[in-house]
């Protein structure tokens, strides 16, 4: 990523990163970084997790082991995410059919 600043909510990363398996945080972070090329910071991904679980739309699995909490998504989690990769598909669509070829830029007056 060029700019350096994402313009996708952390939270919408967080579910598609959970939508194929329970994943613990660390593990949340590498799947972003791979699908997106953007690190997000720790600050960042607990603090979406905790209002992604006031929301109902994740819950935390318990384990023996305490350093890693892995997280699954709800029935609700999985409805905003079908929701949420509902509009993506729109918005890629129009993103596409809007786009230039490069090279060639259109100036407003």
């Amino acid at each position: 990523m060029q700019s350096g600043i994402m313009l996708i909510e952390p939270a919408l990363l967080i579910l598609v990163s959970l939508a194929d398996e329970p994943k613990h945080g660390y593990a949340i972070m590498q799947d972003i970084a791979r699908l997106t090329g953007w690190s997000m910071r720790a600050g960042t991904l607990y603090g979406a997790l905790a209002r992604m679980e006031r929301a109902g739309w994740i819950e935390e699995i318990q384990s023996d082991d305490y350093r890693r909490r892995p997280y699954v998504l709800t029935s609700a989690g999985e409805r905003e995410f079908a929701s949420q990769a509902s509009v993506l598909r729109n918005l890629v669509s129009a993103a596409v059919k809007r786009s230039k070829p490069q090279g060639i830029t259109k100036r407003r007056a």
